[in-house]
């Protein structure tokens, strides 16, 4: 929404030059200028006049400068508007007073034509924080011919029991029906995850005609409407400035329009889903909530920002963050900049400015510094989704392709906002600077030694040095992690420093670059230790061949993740090897995690053949904390392997090593789904014959199942799973199906929590 409050009392007047050459002593009007008078319910002392000029743009002046443009109109000498606006205002001017405002203010503004008869360059003004590029999809025509039935929708008879049902369906989603199982279907389904993103950008569009329609309802013209890059997302906008010729009242009508448009898409998802009752729709429900949610802070410009503009009576906030700044200075406390607003006015700018200029300036830090994780995490991502599309799509699965396309999107738009953002600000304030500093050489060259130290701090902040790096799930992610390695003391994973060690004193010289010695050096790891609490010993080290995952987590608010991929092949007479997956917590508020992934290729004559796969999530006095345990094991018995399906079976094992160091990035069921894929490839490779009697198994909550030892003369593929879904009670399974021949099992007692 592209807004600014403020309006006239009263009609506009549009300035309409008389034909005729031009004259050096008569002012001509610039095309489609008008005066709109003094703002309504404004927050300054004296309230500001408007004009809007013939671009669209409305425009502050002076009482005295608005009288002069309105006195303007094509026929009257300079000697004329004198004595015209001398009696409009009750002070004498004199021709040359006029002539030097209409000089120095009037025509550097676009509103009056050159000396010359020739039309002004208008030049928009473009704030760091608006909406740019932007790209009109609808005229200012059409756009009041596709608003204009919707204006009845802001009836008190159809508003008041319109936004009483949306509290009611909103509080139902939310607190009673929720969202779990609306997320479950849309993710199992793609297609209709697709369709409810497309409802969800159809419904962005539709905020906008609530801020148009309310603006015809209250009489007002809307404008364009169409889309661009705000920040580092992408946004619709209409152009509503015509809302400054309207009251307060109807100008935060204005305001609130989309949020209202958002509560009648929500009602009629929810009219939907009880004709069809696909829960997945219920997420676009969530999507509107959310959406007004983010429209609500009056930190920068959404519509919570020009709803505080519009009670305020303060056109343009942004534009007080100076003056407001300088009031806190005690020498400017009489200041008339400092006392312009009204003094409720700026005790509300005042609090909005401290709480706003700090988290922007802090954001901007933060920003730029951890601007190399956010690439390599960017980079990271979109490596795992473009993997995926090219498996949805070499399947044929069209719907799955596409969620996976608008993923990959969705991951770049943000990366390349961010780096627009920084390059725009930056090119923005340099230019600004430079031309302030014109014709000072002192102060030019204090601004260009500052420009070269930013530019030395930015170099430093993205040299690489271990910081391009992805985003891991055990990281805390605040701010003092942003910081740079050198500014943080000890070692850390991933970043370069340095740390004491003590070497034995046997009056041996010290190792050096050149001459290396071989060391244990013992590092710290990222916080404490989890502390063995549980009332069981804990499990013993993967033997050889063994392959094992663990996860604790004893520190309230915690997340440990314990990832253990493992490729084996045995040779020998005997196969029996263990793959594990332990997850357990004692602590609120946590996370554990435990993926083991386990390949075991027989090669040649293996005459017993006994695999263990074993999963157990447990959680130990935890309150809110989720334990999850996924154990998968592939036994698959070869001759031999050709140098063919050898490298094909080492660059899929680097791919899937590649994907167990960003398992954090997903769900527990879309980590079941990629390594259920990869045992199918890889079968694939080494025995293609074992893919038809693949078998899998649901996992039971509270019982535990394992193959029994047994020998096979002739063993086959043997995929085997078990996994310990999530536990916040008592909760932990495993499962080993097997289609080997005559395979056997027997329960085995399942892990409990003492509450």
């Amino acid at each position: 929404m592209t807004a600014v409050t403020g309006g006239p009392d009263g009609d506009t007047q549009v300035l309409r030059a008389a034909p005729g050459a031009a004259r050096a002593d008569v002012p001509v009007p610039a095309p489609g200028a008008e005066v709109l008078g003094p703002q309504l319910g404004s927050g300054y002392v004296d309230p500001p006049a408007l004009v809007r000029r013939g671009d669209g743009q409305i425009l502050q002046l002076t009482p005295i400068v608005h009288a002069i443009l309105g006195a303007i109109d094509g026929n009257r000498t300079y000697d004329e508007i004198a004595a015209e606006v001398s009696r409009t205002v009750g002070r004498t001017l004199s021709a040359d007073h006029v002539r030097a405002l209409v000089e120095q203010r009037l025509r550097p503004a676009g509103l009056v034509l050159g000396a010359d008869g020739s039309e002004p360059e208008l030049r928009r003004a473009s704030p760091l924080l608006a909406l740019r590029p932007r790209f009109v999809v609808s005229s200012p025509a059409l756009t009041r011919r596709i608003t204009a039935p919707f204006a009845w929708l802001f009836h008190p008879a159809v508003v008041v029991p319109v936004t009483v049902a949306f509290a009611v369906v909103a509080f139902w989603v939310l607190f009673q029906k929720g969202l779990a199982s609306a997320a479950y279907q849309a993710f199992r389904q793609p297609g209709l995850l697709l369709a409810v993103f497309l409802i969800t950008v159809v419904s962005a569009g539709f905020h906008e005609f609530g801020h148009a329609a309310a603006l015809r309802r209250g009489g007002g013209t809307p404008g364009a409407m169409g889309a661009g890059l705000y920040l580092i997302w992408p946004a619709f906008y209409t152009e509503v400035s015509d809302s400054y010729r309207l009251s307060r009242a109807a100008r935060v009508r204005v305001d609130l329009g989309g949020l209202y448009f958002n509560a009648i898409v929500a009602l009629a998802m929810f009219g939907a889903w009880e004709a069809v009752r696909w829960d997945g729709l219920l997420l676009v429900i969530a999507a509107q909530i959310l959406q007004m949610i983010r429209q609500l802070p009056p930190l920068v410009r959404f519509d919570g920002y020009h709803l505080l503009a519009d009670v305020t009576g303060v056109p343009d906030l942004f534009h007080r963050i100076g003056p407001t700044l300088r009031s806190f200075f005690p020498h400017r406390w009489r200041h008339p900049e400092s006392r312009a607003l009204r003094p409720w006015v700026r005790a509300v700018v005042a609090l909005w400015v401290l709480l706003v200029v700090p988290l922007l300036l802090v954001s901007m830090v933060v920003t730029v510094i951890a601007l190399p994780r956010i690439m390599a995490t960017t980079a990271s991502s979109v490596s795992l989704q473009a993997h995926r599309f090219g498996t949805l799509a070499g399947h044929g699965d069209i719907a799955g392709a596409t969620v996976k396309a608008l993923a990959i999107l969705a991951l770049l738009i943000p990366a390349g906002g961010v780096v627009f953002m920084l390059v725009r600000a930056g090119r923005g304030y340099g230019l600004r600077i430079w031309r302030r500093t014109s014709g000072r050489p002192l102060q030019r060259a204090v601004a260009v030694l500052v420009g070269v130290a930013m530019l030395g701090g930015l170099a430093y902040a993205w040299w690489p040095h271990g910081n391009y790096r992805p985003i891991q799930p055990w990281e805390r992610g605040t701010i003092t992690d942003a910081l740079p390695a050198a500014m943080s003391s000890g070692l850390q994973p991933g970043r370069t420093a340095s740390a004491t060690t003590v070497w034995a004193g046997d009056g041996g010289a010290l190792p050096t670059a050149d001459h290396p010695v071989v060391a244990v050096v013992m590092t710290p790891k990222t916080g404490n230790g989890p502390t063995w609490v549980f009332p069981f010993n804990k499990p013993a080290p993967a033997g050889p061949g063994g392959n094992q995952a663990m996860a604790v987590v004893t520190r309230n608010g915690g997340v440990v993740y314990n990832v253990a991929f493992a490729l084996v092949w045995v040779t020998s007479d005997v196969s029996l090897n263990r793959n594990e997956a332990y997850a357990f917590a004692s602590c609120t508020g946590c996370r554990a995690v435990a993926i083991a992934f386990q390949v075991v290729l027989l090669v040649g004559d293996v005459h017993v053949v006994a695999p263990q796969n074993i999963a157990a999530a447990v959680g130990y006095h935890c309150v809110a904390c989720v334990t999850q345990a996924l154990a998968t094991q592939l036994v698959v018995s070869v001759d031999s392997l050709s140098p063919q399906a050898k490298a094909a079976l080492l660059a899929l094992w680097a791919k899937i090593s590649a994907l167990s160091t960003q398992l954090g990035h997903l769900t527990f069921a879309q980590i079941q789904a990629e390594l259920a894929t990869f045992e199918r490839e890889i079968l694939a490779i080494v025995k293609p014959a074992a893919l038809a009697p693949a078998a899998t198994a649901t996992p039971t909550a509270g019982a535990s199942s394992s193959p029994a030892p047994s020998a096979s003369e002739s063993p086959s593929s043997v995929p085997t799973q078990s996994a310990s879904p999530e536990s916040s009670a008592s909760a932990s399974a495993s499962a080993s199906p097997s289609d080997s021949s005559s395979p056997s099992t027997s329960p085995s007692p399942s892990a409990s929590q003492t509450p």
